[in-house]
């Protein structure tokens, strides 16, 4: 292919690696906080040498991984994960039934139980070692029936990943919850109109609340999603202790890939903050990351671009409010983890051209560390401190950084209460890093076993 006709995700900073290494004793420029000791963990969608998936999000999946310990970078690698898919095997069986572990585990990488968990939405979850070799497909004792969202959410206090899967075939919607020790102990269908992109959700300390919006299963190239004008939008807001038990509210028509948190206020409403897409700016983003040729694509991706919007859903009266935090454009919105569900004054983003963002919602202002225009930031993993009595910003941000050619990448470690400051430590990488999706920072005592069950 020419590079008119190669496709924007295979160009650049999106461009995959044709390969797996390892490296060791990475160099670092500052200091490395003697607490991170542990791994950060990234994971992206890498085709085969030659392939070209189609879209960016088919890619197989690759997990990149830093591993830290008392002020050094000890190593570097990156695996694919070994799934049914990169082995060959077809997502949709001759029955037509789904092979759900024929997928490509290339959204998101997590501890839950002790165990490292690669995501993807449309699958069952693999089990990875801490050094990113493949265990294998996990369905937690053969009680998931449905595919997992690549976004669970860990309550804070409980320790119970709440998550869901979504289908082009009913049921359409399902409410899962596993234990703080990975058991799944409950599952629920939550009826909807149709077969939707449902790719986050959020969790308070008393609700779930899902996204129905109108990026609908339909027969196209690449993907087979699409804007559809008739389905409408709304946000369901269904009790934790009421499984299945949804109320829904109606909302303007758009999209939203990624939600920052959600809580409940003092009186009772839902605030909810979101990377929200506009009609037009969705279907620009879907056309960049899908087959097109490059040089549409680009003009596509500089018009699709998600703003931080929140909207504050009130039971009493079953209104909905909406208002937009801030003109940035933006995505892959983070918060500290011990905060999810519950109110956050700080939450983190990227934007293509500030670099990474810190969202103060005390004070209504935004700092930025700037990359210049030649350098991307990947998603910012908050990692607290681990001080005594510690403020929510007490802590750092992780991000691997990569130039816009391809051609080099970082880890950046940042001062989470000084996120325009220089940064704390920098540590290079031995090739370029795909830009790829989410990541997770899991210290060490986070792993005591990676068994499948």
């Amino acid at each position: 292919m020419t590079t008119t006709e190669t496709p924007l995700y295979l160009q650049g900073h999106l461009a995959p690696v044709p390969d797996e290494i390892e490296a060791v004793d990475l160099p670092v420029t500052g200091t490395l906080p003697p607490e991170l000791t542990g791994r950060y963990l990234r994971n992206g969608p890498n085709p085969l040498p030659g392939e070209n998936p189609g879209h960016w999000f088919a890619g197989h999946g690759m997990l990149h991984g830093i591993r830290l310990r008392e002020g050094r970078a000890e190593w570097y690698r990156n695996r694919w994960v070994r799934t049914g898919a990169l082995e060959g095997r077809p997502f949709l069986r001759p029955d037509g039934t789904f092979d759900r572990t024929a997928v490509h585990a290339n959204t998101h990488v997590i501890e839950h139980g002790g165990r490292i968990l690669a995501l993807v939405e449309n699958g069952f979850p693999y089990v990875v070692t801490p050094e990113l070799d493949t265990v294998g497909p996990d369905a937690f004792a053969g009680r998931l029936t449905t595919a997992m969202t690549a976004h669970p959410k860990t309550d804070p206090v409980t320790g119970d990943l709440h998550f869901f899967g979504y289908s082009p075939l009913p049921p359409y919607l399902t409410y899962h919850r596993l234990s703080a020790g990975g058991e799944l102990v409950e599952s629920a269908e939550v009826p909807v109109a149709g077969p939707t992109m449902m790719h986050d959700f959020a969790v308070t300390a008393r609700h779930a609340v899902f996204l129905d919006l109108p990026m609908t299963f339909r027969m196209r190239p690449g993907l087979p999603y699409g804007w559809d004008d008739g389905y409408g939008a709304r946000l369901g807001v269904m009790p934790l202790d009421r499984p299945g038990e949804v109320r829904w509210f109606e909302i303007e028509p758009c999209y939203v890939f990624h939600v920052g948190n959600a809580h409940e206020d003092a009186a009772g409403r839902i605030v909810l903050d979101v990377a929200r897409y506009t009609r037009d700016a969705i279907t620009a983003t879907w056309e960049a990351i899908g087959p097109s040729p490059s040089g549409h694509a680009a003009k596509a991706a500089a018009a699709g671009v998600a703003t931080l919007h929140r909207w504050t859903i009130d039971p009493a009266d079953g209104t909905v409010a909406q208002a937009q935090l801030s003109e940035e454009g933006l995505e892959f919105p983070t918060v500290d983890d011990e905060r999810v569900g519950r109110p956050n004054r700080y939450l983190y983003a990227v934007s293509d051209t500030a670099g990474i963002l810190q969202h103060d919602a005390e004070r209504g202002t935004v700092a930025s560390h700037g990359l210049g225009p030649d350098v991307v930031a990947g998603e910012a993993v908050f990692v607290p401190s681990g001080a005594p009595g510690r403020g929510e910003a007490d802590g750092w941000l992780l991000s691997i950084t990569t130039t816009r050619d391809g051609k080099a990448s970082e880890l950046l470690v940042l001062d989470a209460t000084d996120v325009a400051g220089t940064p704390v430590a920098r540590v290079t990488l031995p090739r370029g890093v795909p830009a790829g999706f989410h990541g997770s920072w899991i210290p060490d005592a986070d792993l005591p076993s990676q068994e499948v069950r």
